[in-house]
C-alpha cells in the first residue's frame, strides 16, 4: 500500500550472501530504540520472531479491514486478506490494494506485511501491475525482500518518536522509500472521521529527491490522509471498516 511511487504509501541472491556474514547484523528491534534500517543497509530477520497479527495502533491490519480512499476520479480500495505468504521465511500477511480511475482498473497490488515481537510492522515487498487500457502495462514496482538484492523496510515502529527516521523498503534502483516523523500530535479532518493525535511522516525517496508525501496515520484506523510537500491532498479516507 505505501510503496506505491509516492502517489501514496503503498513493491536470485541474498544480498546477505553477497556482502558476506560479517557484513550483515541481527536485527533485534526493541520497542522505543531506534535500530530500525536505513538506506540499504543489509539486514538479517528472524522468522520465529514475527507474526501475522499485526495490531501496531497506527497500522492495525487484522484479516477483514477495508479503507477506501479518492484522489480525485480515482478510487482506492485496500483489504486485508486472511492470505498468507512466506517471504524470506517470513509468514506474511497479504494486503490486496487496488486503484481504479473513473471506473478502470490503474493498478493491483498485492502487498506483504508482518510484525515483529516488539510491535514493529515489517513491509516485505510487493507484487504489483499497472493496467493500461485494461492490459498489464508494467510490474515495475514489484519487488521482494531476500531476492536480488532487495531489503525489508519498516512501514511503522513500535513506539514511533518524532525525528526517527527509518526506510521502508530496499531494491536498489527500483523501490527505496524512506519515512521521518514529524509529529504525534496532528488534527486531521476527512471525509470518514476527525482524528486527533494523528503521526504524521515525510515519505521521500532518493530515487526522486524532489517529490515527498506527508502522511497521517489515526489510532486504530491507520492512513487517513497524504498530503504533498506543498500541502496538496492526494489522498483521502472516505470509508474505513475494521477486520476482526
Amino acid at each position: 500500500m505505501p510503496s506505491r511511487p509516492l502517489i501514496v504509501p503503498l513493491l536470485a541472491a541474498v544480498l546477505a550472501a553477497a556482502c558476506g556474514d560479517a557484513a550483515v547484523r541481527q536485527v533485534r528491534p526493541q520497542a522505543g530504540t531506534d535500530p530500525l534500517p536505513k538506506n540499504g543497509e543489509p539486514v538479517k530477520l528472524d522468522p520465529a520472531e514475527f507474526t501475522t497479527r499485526i495490531d501496531n495502533p497506527y497500522f492495525p491490519m487484522a484479516p477483514g479491514t477495508r479503507w477506501e480512499y479518492r484522489e480525485g476520479s480515482t478510487h482506492v480500495v485496500v483489504d486485508v486478506t486472511h492470505q498468507t505468504r512466506k517471504v524470506a521465511g517470513i509468514t506474511a500477511r497479504v494486503v490486496h490494494d487496488v486503484d481504479r480511475r473513473g471506473g478502470r482498473l490503474v493498478e493491483d497490488t498485492k502487498d506483504w506485511y508482518a510484525q515483529d515481537a516488539h510491535g514493529n510492522v515489517w513491509y516485505l515487498g510487493e507484487d504489483t501491475k499497472e493496467y493500461r487500457d485494461g492490459k498489464i502495462h508494467t510490474i515495475e514496482g514489484s519487488w521482494e525482500a531476500g531476492v536480488n538484492g532487495a531489503q525489508a523496510g519498516v512501514i511503522m515502529p513500535a513506539r514511533p518518536r518524532v525525528g526517527m527516521d527509518y526506510r521502508q523498503e530496499y531494491y536498489k534502483g527500483h523501490a527505496e522509500d524512506a519515512a521521518r516523523i514529524l509529529s504525534l500530535h496532528r488534527r486531521v479532518r476527512v471525509p470518514a472521521g476527525r482524528f486527533t493525535n494523528v503521526l504524521e511522516t515525510l515519505d521521500y525517496t532518493p530515487l526522486e529527491p524532489r517529490v515527498g508525501e506527508h502522511k497521517h496515520y489515526a489510532k486504530g484506523i491507520g492512513p487517513v490522509l497524504s498530503t504533498s510537500k506543498s500541502g496538496h491532498v492526494s489522498e483521502v479516507l472516505v470509508r474505513f471498516k475494521a477486520g476482526s
